[in-house]
């Protein structure tokens, strides 16, 4: 049994508590208002899927948004299930055909029809039409519909364009079949097609509400989705208020008036939960639990998630270009005394960037680099390093534990004979910068959206994924193996593909390391019946949140 569904298992007799809820319009004014503490909202200061694809942006769309095909949240094997779509089918290797779910109304009222999904995919919301590019070029990003020369109304920021390559290079088209009716269609074979379809990124947006905001800004500042929960104010880095979507088609939502706010001290998350103005905390560090279920009214609930976190190497600056610095640093790391030392075992090493989750695709005999100090010693004596500064970024724990960890392995790399450099950074602008000193190792995670490694090895490392988009590294076999993987349809071919791709980015050319495994632990109320879940989400439906006794 993997770890992740040990630790969900642990928790999942509680999840089904909670069926009938706040479900009466007579209950309707007695629902709670629910405060969430947590580090970071989004990153980039708006909340659009393609522009915020990150740890703290998939916390907060699940309750605004919604995809075709979703999953069983909190089931520890994450099983798919019907969404926006309640059923959908192959119709050949490049095409898949899916039936909309009736009656579902988006937040400004307006019934999801086929139109919504075809332009939610389409290459004007995208931002990948030719006069959008050409506008982003000029400096123009945020057209609005009086101002705009031509038809398109807004023009998103470069990085929306990005994502929507990434998540769709081989999209041919997205065509209405009928009102209730689309299909996807992909220009090569995609066995992934279903995945992407149900991926963080393919959530549906309502065309009409998208295409009359004033600017794609305006849009992003206050989006409508199919969600329990609509937008009311955002104030980015510092509050986001949802309000119940009465007419979401799953039922009333048992959340009156849902916050998240902004709370980047561990410290005042755990006092402000222990003294009831939150009712619940993210990111609790395991040296917290204790502090926190040290009161009989509060809990810690969390575990794995399906998240690695990683440090990324740039193989084109100083001491980095020597593949033996890179696969020395791979071998320094002792990974079991991190999670030891600074987990308290709660999570684990992984088979390299990958999760069982991955079913057919997993491969169960892939180990990370082992923790061998002297081989590392030796890799770096025959590089011939001269004791250049190695610098490493580091943000201040944006990460759970991120500093102490940074920390451990910079004297690791030391005890080896590197000359490491920490540098703190405030945000991931500058963790890319180049302008402020050459990039060399940085702190990262990289996330599995769907269970395919497409979804995250070829995501993040590809031709069109971030490590490479921002030119930090490259490989021709791997980005050759990308392709296979992305449009085989033979399972051993495509297993042999990925087993080679780890080999080149893990161990031959290393692309980065994976550190561990990513945990998030939750503080809350005993009395709130309420389950994580390994996709990050944090789902407050109906099934999912019931309060057994409002006062603590």
């Amino acid at each position: 049994m993997s770890y992740l569904r040990k630790h969900a298992a642990l928790i999942l007799g509680a999840t089904f508590l909670a069926t009938t809820c706040f479900t009466s319009p007579a209950l309707s004014d007695e629902r709670p208002d629910v405060t969430v503490a947590v580090q970071q909202i989004v990153n980039a200061g708006a909340l659009d899927v393609l522009r915020e694809q990150s740890n703290v942006g998939a916390r907060v769309f699940y309750s605004i948004f919604e995809t075709l095909i979703d999953y069983d949240r909190q089931q520890p094997e994450l099983p798919q299930k019907p969404g926006l779509a309640t059923e959908w089918k192959r119709i050949d290797d490049k095409t898949v055909e899916l039936k909309l779910r009736p009656g579902v109304k988006f937040h400004n009222g307006d019934v999801m029809t086929a139109d919504d999904v075809v332009f939610t995919f389409s290459k004007e919301r995208f931002g990948q039409l030719d006069e959008q590019e050409a506008a982003r070029k000029e400096g123009n990003t945020l057209f609005t519909n009086t101002a705009s020369s031509n038809s398109v109304g807004k023009v998103p920021p470069a990085e929306v364009a990005a994502v929507a390559k990434r998540a769709w290079p081989n999209l041919d088209r997205v065509e209405k079949v009928d009102d209730m009716t689309v299909r996807f269609v992909s220009t090569v074979p995609d066995p992934t097609l279903e995945g992407r379809i149900s991926r963080y990124g393919a959530e549906i947006l309502s065309k009409r509400a998208y295409q009359e905001a004033e600017s794609w800004l305006d849009f992003a500042r206050k989006p409508l989705g199919t969600g329990p929960y609509k937008v009311v104010d955002f104030k980015p880095d510092n509050v986001l208020v949802l309000e119940a979507h009465d007419e979401y088609w799953g039922g009333e939502p048992p959340i009156k008036t849902l916050r998240f706010v902004v709370v980047p001290e561990v410290a005042s998350r755990v006092n402000g939960l222990l003294s009831g103005e939150y009712q619940f905390i993210t990111d609790v560090p395991p040296d917290q639990i204790k502090t926190i279920e040290d009161d009989a009214k509060f809990e810690v609930v969390g575990g794995p998630i399906t998240n690695h976190r990683l440090m990324v190497f740039d193989k084109n600056n100083g001491p980095m270009q020597n593949p033996k610095i890179r696969q020395a640093m791979t071998h320094a790391i002792d990974r079991d005394t991190i999670v030891s030392a600074l987990w308290g075992d709660r999570t684990a090493v992984p088979a390299g960037l990958q999760w069982e989750y991955y079913g057919d695709m997993f491969l169960s005999d892939w180990t990370v680099p082992e923790y061998d100090p002297e081989l590392a010693k030796k890799l770096v004596e025959e590089s011939g390093y001269n004791g250049e500064p190695i610098i490493m970024r580091v943000l201040n724990n944006y990460y759970t534990n991120q500093v102490s960890t940074a920390q451990i392995n910079a004297e690791a790399f030391r005890q080896i004979g590197l000359n490491i450099q920490m540098e703190m950074k405030e945000n991931w602008q500058q963790i890319f910068d180049t302008e402020s000193g050459p990039r060399m190792v940085r702190d990262w995670s990289n996330s599995a959206p769907f269970p395919d490694p497409v979804s995250s090895i070829v995501n993040q490392h590809c031709q069109n994924g971030q490590q490479q988009q921002v030119g930090e590294w490259t490989n021709e076999e791997f980005n050759e193996l990308c392709i296979k993987l992305e449009t085989s349809t033979d399972l051993e071919e495509r297993r042999a593909a990925f087993q080679r791709m780890l080999e080149i980015a893990e161990r031959e050319d290393p692309a980065y390391t994976v550190l561990h495994q990513s945990a998030i632990f939750y503080g809350k109320p005993k009395n709130i019946d309420w389950t994580w879940s390994g996709l990050q989400s944090m789902d407050f439906r109906g099934d999912n949140f019931k309060v057994n006794n409002l006062a603590n």
